[in-house]
């Protein structure tokens, strides 16, 4: 019935036909004509951003038009619902998956029987007896790839590089302590972070490497959008809040920094001089690289955590970027 659906309502399901775990976002129609249906519109189109299939309901409605027009130049693959039995929509949506052969987060920066040390902080911002999901993915990619991983927190890592009979292949850091860690490991041992190796896997690493360089460029009373692609009660140690504004302020004291969660990704881009976005371990590939997108379209730098980080911190180029 008209008017039922306001905001998008998300449902996670498993579906069958080789589809797998995946989100229902039911949105509200775009033929609504009421004082709230502007609003109703720009939340459907916000969904936009992160489906990898759009379903279309009532395909020839006039008012599905401009939305088809979307969806096709967001190069997302859609259905046309024309009434047919569930198990033949679903088996259409089964036909538009892409056979990918998997895309490893580490690339060529290891190999089977590589050694890698991942330097895992354990500050107030890690979640209290478990460790946060890119680090966990790290992780298992590293035992399926046949690597011997070694974890440890920044004051272990002395004491974990001591006990190696040689240098690491590779040194994973988060990337709030790239300095420290740098500092403490081999000058000729490969060094990378979680959100590097997410923004290569999610993104584009070429886009968010020219972005950084931005950061060189930034006038006093520039704005500056730091882009999350979660919602998450802020820390007094948090990363995109607290200590990317501090580093960018040593730099540049009159910054204006604006924060953006979740969906609140702003429509208008134009007034940011440089956009900084988060590691996306929540988010779709499809919702970072159309945030990048948008980005260009408007003329704005976009850069992500890690790779802002380590520009801030003047070691870049000591970086390896998978």
């Amino acid at each position: 019935m008209p008017g039922t659906t306001t905001d998008p309502v998300r449902k996670a399901i498993e579906l069958p036909y080789g589809i797998g775990p995946s989100i229902l976002v039911d949105t509200a129609g775009m033929d609504d004509v009421t004082l709230l249906g502007a609003e109703r519109k720009r939340r459907t189109e916000q969904v936009i951003d992160s489906t990898d299939i759009a379903i279309v309901l009532d395909p020839e409605a006039p008012s599905m038009g401009a939305l088809l027009e979307t969806l096709q130049e967001a190069d997302i693959p859609t259905v046309r619902y024309h009434g047919e039995s569930v198990e033949e929509l679903l088996r259409k949506v089964a036909a538009l998956i892409p056979e990918e052969s998997p895309r490893w987060l580490t690339g060529r920066l290891v190999h089977a029987g590589s050694t890698v040390v991942l330097v895992m902080p354990q500050d107030s911002e890690a979640p209290k007896g478990r460790i946060i999901l890119p680090q966990v993915q790290v992780l298992r990619e590293l035992l399926d790839r046949g690597c011997i991983p070694v974890c440890c927190t920044p004051e272990q890592l002395p004491g974990a590089l001591a006990s190696l009979a040689e240098k690491p292949h590779l040194v994973i850091t988060d990337s709030q302590v790239f300095k420290q860690v740098e500092a403490a490991i081999p000058k000729d041992c490969p060094l990378t972070s979680f959100s590097i190796l997410l923004a290569a896997a999610k993104g584009d690493i070429g886009t968010f490497v020219q972005g950084a360089e931005a950061v060189g460029h930034l006038q006093p009373g520039a704005r500056i959008l730091i882009a999350e692609a979660c919602t998450h009660v802020p820390d007094t140690e948090d990363i995109g809040r607290v200590k990317i504004p501090a580093l960018l302020r040593k730099r540049i004291p009159d910054l204006q920094v604006d924060i953006a969660a979740g969906n609140d990704f702003p429509e208008d881009l134009t007034p940011y001089s440089l956009i900084i976005h988060c590691g996306a371990c929540v988010a779709s590939a499809r919702l970072v690289k159309a945030r990048i997108k948008k980005a260009l379209r408007a003329g704005v730098p976009i850069t992500n955590y890690g790779i802002a980080i380590a520009y801030l911190q003047g070691i870049l180029e000591r970086v390896s970027l998978p």
